[in-house]
């Protein structure tokens, strides 16, 4: 029998996000709880293509049927973005080493996946409700300084907004990243008000949800 897949549910007043937590980035919401399970499975082969280039194919593929561990309360995030605010239980406990390097990889192929489909979506990107009117360069702006301005600060990591303007900034800038995330994993210490993998999994979610964004809206053939 294989593995089925841990999901955590946060039911707020008109949203709910399923969020697949020992697969960081791979979140998603609709308004019923039913309806996020549904969702999430659809993004399974689009998930897939992400622990390819973690190095976790093979691991993603003997993955069983989704399996709801945890059903929390949501916040004023999960009905506004739709986005998970919180950590499972899982997510509030130590990883190993070799833990924390599995959700590294994930988090490292997230921002591979991420800068490739910028790489080849159309600049001006379809108008509509799958996020407006942005487009690639400020969708690509966007990302990157949340995590800059946000997520990576979490466990210390101070970049310059700019950073991500300039190709070797910004692996300098996730170098960083990965490093502290590391540090901290060591140390057993909370990235201030997010619990360590909680960090990890909210940028993985972040670039994997534009990312898939801008795949849906291209004007170009190359998706």
């Amino acid at each position: 029998m294989s593995d089925p897949i841990r999901v955590m549910i946060e039911r707020g007043k008109k949203k709910t996000v399923a969020s697949a937590f020992d697969w960081p980035g791979w979140d998603r919401s609709a308004k019923s709880e039913e309806e996020a399970l549904g969702v999430l499975g659809t993004y399974r082969p689009r998930f897939a293509k992400v622990a390819e280039l973690a190095g976790l194919s093979n691991e993603f593929a003997a993955t069983g049927e989704l399996e709801v561990t945890e059903r929390l309360g949501g916040t004023g995030m999960t009905d506004f973005y739709g986005v998970s605010a919180k950590s499972a239980l899982p997510e509030q406990q130590p990883m190993s080493d070799d833990q924390c390097e599995r959700k590294i990889r994930l988090l490292r192929a997230s921002w591979t996946y991420f800068d490739h489909v910028s790489s080849l979506v159309s600049a001006e990107l379809r108008k509509g409700p799958r996020g407006g009117g942005r487009d690639r360069d400020k969708i690509v702006r966007h990302v990157n300084g949340a995590e800059i301005h946000e997520f990576a600060r979490k466990v210390g990591v101070a970049t310059s907004l700019a950073g991500w303007q300039n190709a070797d900034d910004l692996r300098a800038h996730r170098d960083a990243f990965c490093i502290a995330i590391r540090a901290y994993n060591t140390r057993g210490a909370a990235a201030r008000t997010w619990t360590l993998q909680f960090v990890i999994r909210r940028s993985a979610y972040h670039m994997l949800d534009h990312a898939w964004e801008m795949e849906d809206r291209d004007l170009s053939t190359g998706y």
